[in-house]
């Protein structure tokens, strides 16, 4: 079919605002877990979109809420002591937080898979690799017999699994690290979802095997264009991954943007005490820099800023009230919850010593 400038002009503009829609759209995700007589927030007010073939990065140390976003959004939150969450978690159109628990089942692991944090517990020890990996087959894809094990053998080829044949009838502590976090990849993948949320898909693996698990993540979204939601604690990894970042402490967004503008930018004390906190390949014997102090626990979250207990910039206006989120610089997708970006002249002064102390 012939078509026109006009027209093609239209269909490319069209297929442009298809490819700028989120496939995930997060919006005032509020998530609370009962604590005695108190509700406590531990994902607070988090908005966000995800888009095909792009990685989201949450970044922050552990008790920050990174999981439990995953958790809501997969519909997999432990009742009790998680209450229901509030806001909207669209997807396709539907809010999941409000269809039915047999349509989500529908969804979750067909369409949004995750990989857990720790494949030796998220594996069934009594039941083999191949039998796990067929049973999704027979769940999510309708196929069985013969037809299931041809699925499961090529997911298992897929992700690198050296002589699947020959491994399919293995356990999962017949497997290492490494390779038992292959076979999640792969049960995750099986399905071809929309959306992968990789939950520290390398904790507890050696460096060298870390490296081919994100390279095989990235290898495996390049070639299905799939979204993935990255949780993890290490900016190296959200260097080599992200596209985009949010940086969370204490159940709040306290930066997002842009990785580029993240990494150049860092406007918010936290994101540069994670990134400080990181060796330097370079410098190897140099000591590490650390964040003083530690997450605090939900029932016990400061009044203002809640990360003013540990930032070495804290002013009076941090102690108390809500916290806006500032534009960064000429970033209209970059901000940060953090006063030091309000342009008052305290908070200038305050910049100006960090920005000496980075000198130094």
């Amino acid at each position: 079919m012939f078509l026109n400038n006009s027209t093609l002009k239209s269909a490319l503009g069209a297929i442009r605002g298809y490819m700028r829609e989120p496939i995930l759209r997060v919006k005032n995700l509020t998530t609370r877990l009962q604590m005695g007589q108190h509700a406590i927030a531990v994902v607070e007010d988090l908005s966000f979109d995800l888009h095909p073939g792009k990685t989201l990065a949450l970044v922050g140390e552990s008790g920050c809420g990174k999981t439990l976003t995953a958790l809501s959004i997969m519909g997999i939150l432990p009742h009790p002591p998680a209450l229901h969450p509030s806001g909207e978690v669209n997807y396709k159109g539907k809010n999941l937080l409000f269809i039915s628990e047999k349509e989500m089942r529908g969804i979750r692991g067909a369409r949004i898979a995750m990989i857990f944090q720790d494949p030796t517990s998220a594996l069934n020890p009594v039941y083999t690799i191949g039998s796990q990996l067929m049973e999704v087959a027979e769940l999510h894809l309708g196929l069985f017999g013969e037809e299931a094990y041809t699925r499961a053998l090529k997911a298992l080829t897929e992700v690198g699994i050296p002589s699947a044949s020959e491994r399919f009838g293995d356990y999962p502590h017949q497997f290492s690290g490494g390779m038992r976090q292959r076979v999640m990849i792969a049960m995750a993948l099986m399905c071809e979802p929309d959306i992968l949320i990789a939950d520290e898909p390398t904790t507890a693996l050696d460096v060298t095997v870390q490296a081919q698990i994100m390279e095989l993540m990235r290898e495996l979204q390049k070639r299905k264009g799939m979204a993935i939601l990255l949780i993890t604690h290490d900016m190296g990894i959200v260097a080599e991954m992200a596209d985009d970042v949010i940086v969370m402490y204490a159940a709040q967004s306290v930066e997002r943007g842009n990785v580029l503008s993240i990494f150049d930018h860092m406007a918010h004390p936290y994101t540069q005490g994670l990134f400080a906190s990181r060796p330097a390949l370079h410098k190897p014997k140099e000591k590490l820099h650390s964040i003083k102090g530690s997450v605090p626990p939900p029932d016990r979250f400061p009044a203002g800023c809640r990360f003013h207990p540990r930032c070495p910039y804290a002013m009076d206006k941090c102690f108390s009230g809500d916290v806006p989120n500032f534009l960064i610089g000429d970033h209209p997708e970059h901000d940060a919850k953090c006063w030091l970006h309000d342009g008052s002249e305290e908070s200038a002064l305050k910049l100006k010593d960090r920005k000496d102390r980075n000198e130094r």
